[in-house]
């Protein structure tokens, strides 16, 4: 039981270190030039459906991430929660999983 707790805690070490050195280095992203907004919202006021595209484009790159997350955060809640019995031996419930 000993060396599986190292284990554990030196797969845990180097998933931080891991983490941490890929933060660090980091690069800055551009973000969207002034004159593509201004061209975006222009169209859209012209009539033109280029810039509802652009925007609902980019709303539907924002809630992927969550989506995903939420769906495993779901999964794994329904996966590993622990399930009640109540059986006449004793007074304490018994976790099945």
């Amino acid at each position: 039981m000993n060396v599986m707790n190292r284990v554990i805690r030196l797969c845990g070490f180097a998933f931080l270190l891991s983490l941490t050195i890929l933060t660090v280095n980091v690069n800055t992203s551009k973000a969207q030039c002034a004159m593509c907004t201004l061209n975006a919202e222009q169209s859209v006021k012209d009539g033109n459906t280029q810039g509802k595209g652009l925007n609902k484009g980019i709303l539907f790159l924002l809630a992927m991430p969550y989506i995903a997350v939420g769906t495993i955060g779901y999964l794994w809640y329904k996966k590993y929660r622990k399930k009640q019995a109540h059986i006449g031996l004793t007074h304490d419930p018994v976790n099945l999983n």
